[in-house]
Parts: structure tokens; C-alpha cells; sequence
């Protein structure tokens, strides 16, 4: 849209914190159990039709600061608490807990109670009464709601959460915004964290983020006319897909086709007011936009995120892909975040074991066979010292056995052998796809498989550690590529143009995997979870370690008939606990028999 059409801005504080991290996905991914840098995350591409909305909002900052001079400023210095404004007595947290006795659960709750009914009722005034900052609350809430203008918004309580201050418990709440024009509402999560100020009062310690999580230091929260037309997302069935919290970021991405039928649209934005693009978090679409059929096939999306849900309890980040292999098909994507990052097609880290599969591939081509003896030792140098997850050793081990077992000594032992320092990356590009330019009808993050510079390096890739970076839709796809024996890109819309691989499995290699994934879902690592499921089935686990302290990462990538699933869990343990449940909940609902 043309830049006159100036954006509605509640300010947060105005020192800001690291714009970088502000509404965007963490930079780095967990590093493994090695010494080796993993590359920085690149973010997923943005449609190139949202850079517009930046110069609308610059100026409407510049305007509100240029029309109010300097009662505009002081609004702006008593929301942020550049200074105290007045009617604010904020309190040090040493000195309120040297004072007195920490909040109780029950006092916590009752005060976070009395808010969230003040704020939903629109008393502002008597909402901020409870806070720590008084008057800089009442301004800010007052701005969210002249701002943003919801008809109604309810507030409701979702229990204590941990706190990253003892003294100070956190209260998690859920907020239900709804619009006129509209039929779909503004669902999200957040918290509040109390404190006991000096004079024993127990209130709200106030910040930005009691708003809403995304909002930072220095930004605006607000309405703001979208620069491309708005449609309404259906399932390939034709039903709504509104109600499934993982698709709440994704369903305002898709936009009509070119030379379709549109209606003009507003969304609920995050500006910081610079040249970073606005965070779009709701779409407000109107009663007369578009539908449009996506892959998604809403009663397998139900079951993805119920799986998901269960195995990302107690605040572990988690995401599944399900994908249909013989036409590339998005059927589910679920994701648990505690930042609402969709790590399910943005995120980027390392694939564990389940990067065997590909490894394989490259072996089996260079002349290893199934039946082939490569010994499993219970160490092995690249240089570096390398182990396996259980110990022993077992000279007589194919690499089918290492496959299903899971050897990590026995791919790297082999790999340095025969293979070339640049050939699972090729393998990887040429017949997985991966390492190309996806364009699935969203922004995703493309896979990140480095060509090694060492041995220690290459051996890491072997098993999917190092500076390997993907995520659960890639992966996916390469269950998928498996099954089918052909590399289909997966796409979100139906018309997304897609790219293709250079090369294709060979038939014989393609069969190979397959029968090593079998077995390894009937015999292997993956056995617990596959176990009971009927049909044409493969799978592979993938464990990875996150770091003293962090406990490993659960990687789980499986098929079952038309439809592989990946899924991985952060902090789940092994990949045949969290992730392999999960992806099995899937398989058992989306499979045959």
C-alpha cells in the first residue's frame, strides 16, 4: 500500500534491547557435542511486498513525536520509563526482596486475576493501580487499546510458569481479541511476573511484554493497512484452518494468486519504528476475501498438534512436518515455541543420526553395500575421538546393522574411507534437494550442509552434527524422497513453483534405503515407536547433543505408505522417546490399515 497510510502505534519502553532478537528467531542453533562454530541462522525470506509497510511507519513515529513536541515526548518517556513518569514508584528487586517476604502462589494469582479483569473490562486506570509503574502502565494499556481497538478482549488465567526470579512468581494468561468486520479472533499466549514492593503491596511488575511477548523496548504495537490482498486459507477439503494455534503465523502469509480476485486487508503489527520490517501477528480479514485451498489436511493437522503439544509439555521447543511423497503435499506442520517462531520450516540445527539416511546414499554409491562388514567400534579418531551411544565393540556389523544401531564410529570410519570430503553435501544437493532454493507458498529456511574442511569436520557430517542446519519440513522431505524414490519439493500451495534436483536416488540405492529403514523400524532404534503400525513403513533416529548440561535433542524422520513425517523435540533425549512418539501418533492416524 502507499505510504500515507500511517500505522496506530501503543508504544513499549523506548531503551531498547538488542533489535536483533526483537521478534526474530535466536541467531545460533544449540551447538552439538563438538568444537566446531555452527553458522549463523539465516532467517526465512520475506515476501518482498511487505518492505513497503517501513516507510508508513517510520513516519508515523516521526509525525506523533513532530505534532506532539514535547508532550508527545513525555507520553513516550512515561511509556517506556526512560525516566520515572509520574505517579511511578518502581522498586529495585534486591531491595524489595531484602525488604520482604516474596508473593505467595495464591497472592500471585489473585493480583494477576484482578488485572487481567480490569484490563479486559477497559478500566485501565484500575488495572494499573496493580502495577509496579502506575502511571506507565495506565498510559501504555491505554495506547494498546486506542491503538489496536479490539470490540472485545478477554483475559483469562493459564496457571504459574517458571520464573526466571524465585522471589518473583509468573503468571501465564491467554488473551481473546476480537474485531468488527471480522469473524476470526486474536488468540495468544503470554505472562506476567509479580513482585512485593517495598511497602508490602504485592502488584504487577510492569513491562512491555505484559502486552504481549513480542513487544520489546522502543517498539509500537498497532493496526495497519497490508500492502498485499488478504485471503482466507482452507484446507484441501475445503475446511477452515483458523482454530490450529501453529497455523496463526502462517494462514495471514498466503496471499492470492496474481490476477485473482482480492480484498484489501489490516493486520495487528510490531514496528520498531527503524529499518527492521514490521512483525505481523493477526490479520483482520474480511468477510469477503478469498478462499484459498492449501495442501493441509485439517484432521491430520488436529493429530500434529496434539502430538506436538504432548511432547513439548513443560516448555521443551518442538515441531512435525507430515508430507505427502508422491505429490510433495503439506499435509500437517506443528510447532511448540517459547518465542512463536515457526522452527517447523524456519529453524535450523543439526539432524543427528537421521542425516544417516543421506549418508548412506552416498556410501551405497561409492560401492558399500547393505551386507557390507563395517565394524562398529566402541571409539574411533578423525582426529578428534569419536563415540557411540552405547558402548562395545562389534567387528562383525554391516552397515545395515550400523544403520539400524545407529553406529556413529562405523559411518564415520567407512565415510572417511571411501568417501570425498564434498560428497554428502553433493548427495545431499543433487538427489535430496536440499541446499536449494524451496519456495513452498511461505517464507522457509533452506538447509545448510557445508562442503567440510577437515576430516573432523567431515566425520561430523557423517552423522549430522557440526555446522549442519535443518528442519523438520526438510528433513520430512527426505523421508519422503526415500519412499518414493524421486525428490518432490514440498509446497504449502498447491501452484507454489517448485524446483527439482539435478540428479535422482538410483533405483537401487532407493531400494536399499528402504530396507534399511524398515529394519530399522521393526528391528531397530525406532522399533518402540513403529511398533504396531501396518503397512509399507521405514524409519530413522536421530540423537543430538545440546550442549553440558542441555541434555540431547530427540530427531525422529519415518514413512508409513503415502506419508513420512519428521519431528524433532529440543531437550526430548533420544529420538525413538519424545520426536518418535509424536511422529508415530501421526503415521498411526494418517497411514493405512
Amino acid at each position: 500500500m502507499p505510504a500515507e497510510h500511517e500505522e496506530s502505534g501503543a508504544y513499549a519502553d523506548d531503551h531498547r534491547s538488542d533489535p536483533e532478537s526483537i521478534g526474530s528467531p535466536p541467531g545460533h542453533t544449540e551447538h552439538p557435542d563438538d568444537t566446531e562454530d555452527i553458522e549463523d541462522e539465516e532467517p526465512p525470506r520475506r515476501s518482498a511486498g511487505r518492505r513497503v509497510w517501513q516507510g508508513a511507519l517510520a513516519a508515523a513515529v516521526v509525525g506523533l513525536l513532530a505534532a506532539g513536541g514535547y508532550g508527545a515526548y513525555n507520553v513516550v518517556n512515561a511509556v517506556t520509563g526512560n525516566g520515572p513518569a509520574a505517579g511511578d514508584h518502581p522498586e529495585s528487586p534486591a531491595a524489595a526482596a531484602s525488604a520482604q517476604p516474596a508473593p505467595t502462589a495464591a497472592e500471585a494469582d489473585a493480583v494477576a486475576k484482578d488485572f487481567l479483569a480490569a484490563w479486559g473490562r477497559g478500566d485501565v486506570t484500575a488495572a494499573a493501580a496493580l502495577t509496579d509503574r502506575q502511571e506507565t502502565a495506565r498510559t501504555a494499556l491505554a495506547a494498546f487499546r486506542d491503538a489496536v481497538k479490539p470490540r472485545s478482549l478477554t483475559l483469562a488465567g493459564t496457571g504459574p510458569v517458571a520464573s526466571a526470579t524465585p522471589s518473583e512468581p509468573t503468571v501465564g494468561f491467554r488473551a481473546k481479541a476480537e474485531f468488527e468486520g471480522t469473524a476470526e479472533a486474536w488468540e495468544y499466549d503470554s505472562a506476567l511476573t509479580v513482585l512485593r514492593a517495598a511497602d508490602g503491596r504485592v502488584a504487577v511488575r510492569w513491562s512491555p511484554h505484559v502486552i504481549h511477548p513480542h513487544l520489546d523496548a522502543g517498539e509500537t504495537i498497532g493496526i495497519k493497512l497490508l500492502p498485499d490482498p488478504v485471503a482466507k486459507p482452507v484446507d484441501r477439503n475445503g475446511k477452515p484452518l483458523d482454530a490450529f494455534p501453529s497455523l496463526r503465523s502462517v494462514l495471514p502469509q498466503i496471499t492470492p494468486a496474481q490476477g485473482g480476485s482480492s480484498v484489501d486487508g489490516q493486520a495487528v503489527v510490531i514496528s520498531d519504528g527503524g529499518a527492521k520490517a514490521p512483525e505481523q501477528l493477526f490479520v483482520l480479514t474480511p468477510a469477503n476475501a478469498p478462499e484459498i485451498r492449501l495442501t493441509l489436511d485439517a484432521g491430520l493437522q488436529q493429530v500434529a498438534e496434539e502430538a506436538v503439544r504432548k511432547q513439548a509439555a513443560g516448555g521443551k521447543p518442538a515441531s512435525l512436518v507430515a508430507v505427502q511423497p508422491s505429490t510433495g503435499h503439506i499435509l500437517a506442520l506443528a510447532y511448540s515455541s517459547p518465542d512463536g517462531f515457526n522452527r517447523a520450516v524456519g529453524g535450523g540445527q543439526p539432524p543427528g543420526s537421521t542425516m544417516k539416511v543421506i549418508t548412506s546414499a552416498a556410501l551405497l554409491q561409492a560401492g558399500v553395500g547393505p551386507d557390507t562388514v563395517v565394524p562398529c567400534k566402541e571409539t574411533t579418531n578423525s582426529p578428534r575421538a569419536w563415540h557411540n551411544d552405547e558402548p562395545g565393540d562389534f567387528p562383525g556389523y554391516t552397515l545395515t546393522d550400523d544403520f539400524t544401531r545407529s553406529c556413529n564410529t562405523g559411518f564415520i570410519d567407512k565415510g572417511l574411507e571411501k568417501l570425498q570430503l564434498g560428497t554428502v553435501p553433493e548427495v545431499a544437493r543433487n538427489q535430496f534437494g536440499l541446499g536449494l532454493e524451496w519456495h513452498i507458498g511461505i517464507p522457509s529456511r533452506d538447509a545448510t550442509i557445508p562442503v567440510p574442511k577437515s576430516k573432523d569436520e567431515a566425520a561430523a557430517t557423517f552423522i549430522g552434527q557440526g555446522q549442519i542446519q535443518v528442519n523438520s519440513l526438510l528433513m520430512a522431505s527426505v523421508a519422503a524422497t526415500v519412499q518414493s524414490g524421486t525428490f518432490r519439493q514440498p509446497v504449502l500451495v498447491p501452484d507454489a513453483k517448485r524446483v527439482t534436483a539435478p540428479g535422482r536416488l538410483p533405483e537401487g540405492v532407493a531400494r536399499d534405503l528402504r530396507a534399511m529403514m524398515a529394519k530399522t523400524a521393526t528391528q531397530g532404534t525406532a522399533r518402540a515407536p513403529m511398533s504396531g503400525l501396518s503397512g509399507r513403513i521405514g524409519a530413522k533416529t536421530g540423537t543430538v547433543e545440546a550442549g553440558a548440561g542441555k541434555g540431547t535433542n530427540s530427531w525422529f524422520i519415518a514413512y508409513r505408505d503415502d506419508l513420512a513425517v519428521a519431528a524433532e523435540v529440543e531437550g526430548g533425549g533420544h529420538g525413538n522417546s519424545a520426536a518418535g512418539v509424536a511422529a508415530a501418533e501421526v503415521l498411526k492416524a494418517g497411514g493405512k490399515g
